[in-house]
């Protein structure tokens, strides 16, 4: 959703509901009392784009006909400093909240304001899971269940094949994941594609997700498993700084910073020739370059896998129907309703049985050259490495982003902006 970041969506009311039980037994007079109607309920789920969840509003309700949800949704970054405040003052929390995987550990590391989900049974989910993405929605230490997740987002790389081919550059995908089995060549081919001069195109959209996918490849990230924030010692960090500064360096960025309007218009005009590519980027890219449809397709990224995104749905407290909720929370993140996000929107299942499942398995776009995108993101996911992410990482990662930008607008040099980098992150708490 950034991130698995899913960019703003239109509000959807509809009439849904919770499991009604059958209404009475016999009275006293031996007659069969009439059945009650269900209490009207109504739930709030907090959003920061289009989920793919309404269909299933539509399915839920067909069974449920006594819960109006109501989605409420916002920008990435208000999402979650909004639920920061909710819930530090105890108010305005949704009933449900998206979070995404950047942001989980700030919330998990805060159970007091949500509803261990275990007190409603959905301990038994746990086999479902992915072992790390079930821990990602875990209290420290494990105690408490605080969320469950929706989806993961491992990468692939989509690309233009009329602007590789107007490059001079292959077009075919596995030739084109050829080009870049690493990050180094990865740049080397975008020095080719600068140098044929494609007009209005740059190779890549911007460096900030090249880092983070990067960064996510890595055996350690941002923090180690004592929750320390090594920026500055990790050398894959550095890295990655180094080889993400080189794609401004050499001109190849479109200076498109992602999920902000002058990103989303660069898709419709062909603005870029790649860009990382979760599983979820598919339906976002589908959705922003409607004119595009078979000039996009999909390759292996370098380095082979890799997760970037991905979101937990926890339960605050200060809902009033928490049970309702919860209930809502385990049918959204059914292994049934991740195969048809995932079929709609393209966000990838956190649930592995369903990785050599047919129907995934089989599963094309005509958008993207109809790329075998079930077998891509099976793989991709069966090859993930977990790691281990820390409180602030969202914190963390805009530092660093922001660092970036700087060099890409040319106010520091690299180095620069990496001692701005380092001491802002020592400020981070």
């Amino acid at each position: 959703m950034t991130p698995r970041v899913r960019l703003l969506a239109v509000p959807l009311v509809l009439a849904l509901a919770t499991a009604c039980g059958s209404g009475g037994g016999a009275t006293g007079g031996g007659g069969a009392a009439s059945a009650q109607p269900a209490e009207k309920v109504k739930l709030t789920i907090g959003l920061f784009g289009d989920f793919g969840f309404k269909p299933l509003y539509e399915e839920y309700k067909k069974t449920h006909p006594n819960v109006e949800i109501v989605e409420r949704v916002t920008q990435f970054n208000d999402h979650h400093n909004n639920l920061v405040k909710r819930l530090a003052t105890n108010a305005g929390a949704a009933d449900v909240e998206a979070v995404e995987v950047g942001y989980v550990s700030t919330f998990t590391a805060l159970p007091g304001k949500f509803h261990d989900l275990k007190q409603f049974g959905l301990d038994k989910r746990q086999g479902d899971y992915l072992d790390w993405k079930w821990q990602q929605g875990l209290s420290k230490g494990g105690q408490q269940v605080l969320g469950l997740g929706t989806d993961v987002g491992g990468l692939a790389m989509c690309y233009r094949k009329d602007l590789f081919e107007k490059a001079g550059l292959p077009t075919d995908r596995t030739e084109v994941a050829g080009l870049w089995p690493t990050w180094e060549s990865y740049i080397e081919t975008g020095k080719k594609f600068a140098a044929a001069k494609v007009p209005g195109a740059k190779f890549v959209d911007a460096p900030g997700e090249i880092f983070r996918a990067m960064v996510n490849q890595a055996p350690v990230g941002l923090y180690d498993a004592q929750d320390t924030i090594i920026v500055g010692s990790n050398p894959d960090v550095k890295k990655a700084w180094d080889l993400s500064n080189q794609i401004s360096q050499n001109e190849l960025s479109a200076k498109l910073a992602a999920f902000t309007p002058p990103w989303n218009t660069g898709f419709a005009k062909g603005s870029f020739a790649t860009i990382i590519c979760p599983a979820w980027m598919t339906g976002f890219i589908q959705e922003q370059a409607k004119n595009a449809s078979g000039k996009w397709d999909i390759a292996a990224v370098p380095g082979g896998s890799g997760n970037s995104g991905g979101s937990h749905l926890m339960l605050p407290k200060q809902g009033k129907h928490p049970k309702e909720a919860a209930e809502l929370i385990d049918f959204l993140t059914s292994k049934e309703s991740q195969a048809k996000v995932f079929k709609e929107e393209g966000t990838f299942p956190s649930i592995p049985a369903l990785y050599d499942d047919p129907s995934i398995q089989s599963f094309t776009k005509p958008f993207f050259g109809d790329a075998p995108i079930g077998k891509i993101y099976s793989a991709a996911a069966k090859a993930l490495k977990p790691q281990h992410l820390g409180p602030k990482e969202a914190d963390v990662r805009t530092a660093i982003g922001n660092g970036l930008g700087r060099v890409e607008q040319g106010k520091q040099t690299p180095d620069e902006a990496w001692a701005q980098v380092l001491q802002d992150v020592a400020t981070i708490k």
